[in-house]
């Protein structure tokens, strides 16, 4: 297969690797001292599951690349202004373009570009970052892709969704094809927009934020906020979804940060827009209340652009 990742950062630089590493003609959008040391010297990764390096094509030019099988866009979502025309070159009567953003907006904003028949929605579950140019740390074990169509859902995953998890899990990723993509985006948000909004707003990773009771409580209640904002876009979220949150959450190592309390804490930008942005604004449109949310966002909005 052939697949082009725009982005091979900590998400879409794994994940090119490990397919890569499978057989796969794949190849990168890319910029920068990490797109020069991948063109070089190919791209290394470190951690837990083994060390290795693939040599593929890292290009900052779409149009060097051309038509491929699959487009695997995981650039940060405030890149998607410049990053999103830069799928077109990419796309062919019969690409698929799988976005593995964060946030819930991104496969409205790519089908906007490519076509809603071209666009596959998923999330993805890893600990991974760029610790130097061309070098990627896997900092735990998971890896785990969920996938499927996002305009066009059937009873069952569609026959390319199929392939691509295959094609996936081949490569030792844990991937899962899924009927409705737009589901599965928005479970997961429901606990990132507030995962990374108390993380981030307190500096803190989630132990000592989950060790205190009240803390804890206002945190399910803003899990129950967007939660709310979801089932009114049409979301079916099961009924204890709540307790759900609470047992993943309650199992996570007490030193997980978000991505967002990384960046903070790197003087990076931060996917707010995407997320508490998201939020709130999603909020608004359909009259659902989210005050605990708003206030997050209000606290981390200013550092959007840092």
């Amino acid at each position: 297969m052939r697949i082009c990742f725009v982005g091979a950062g900590a998400v879409g630089g794994f994940y090119g690797a490990l397919l890569s590493r499978a057989g796969h003609q794949v190849s990168f959008i890319a910029r920068g001292a990490h797109r020069d040391a991948i063109a070089q010297h190919g791209l290394r990764v470190v951690g837990p599951l083994g060390d290795f390096t693939v040599k593929t094509p890292a290009e900052s030019d779409p149009e060097r690349i051309g038509p491929v099988d699959l487009v695997v866009h995981t650039v940060k979502t405030y890149d998607n202004p410049t990053a999103i025309p830069l799928l077109r070159p990419l796309v062919g009567p019969e690409t698929a373009v799988l976005s593995l953003q964060n946030g819930v907006d991104s496969a409205e904003e790519i089908a906007a570009a490519v076509g809603e028949r071209a666009t596959l929605g998923g999330s993805t579950y890893i600990a991974t970052a760029i610790e130097a140019p061309g070098l990627i740390r896997q900092t735990g074990t998971h890896r785990r892709v969920v996938l499927g169509e996002y305009f066009q859902p059937g009873a069952e995953p569609s026959d390319r969704v199929k392939a691509i998890a295959d094609a996936m899990k081949a490569a030792d990723i844990h991937a899962e094809a899924v009927p409705d993509a737009r589901h599965t985006v928005w479970e997961k948000f429901t606990y990132l927009a507030p995962f990374a909004a108390f993380t981030g707003a307190a500096r803190l990773p989630i132990g000592p934020l989950w060790s205190d009771d009240y803390i804890q409580q206002m945190f399910l209640d803003a899990v129950e906020e967007v939660a709310a904002v979801a089932r009114a876009h049409g979301v079916r979220l099961p009924e204890d979804h709540r307790s759900r949150v609470f047992e993943y959450a309650i199992k996570l190592p007490p030193s997980t940060r978000s991505s967002l309390l990384i960046d903070l804490q790197q003087g990076k930008r931060i996917e707010v827009e995407a997320l508490q942005g998201s939020v709130v604004r999603r909020a608004v449109k359909v009259g659902v209340a989210t005050p605990i949310m708003a206030a997050l966002y209000a606290v981390l909005k200013p550092h959007a652009h840092v």
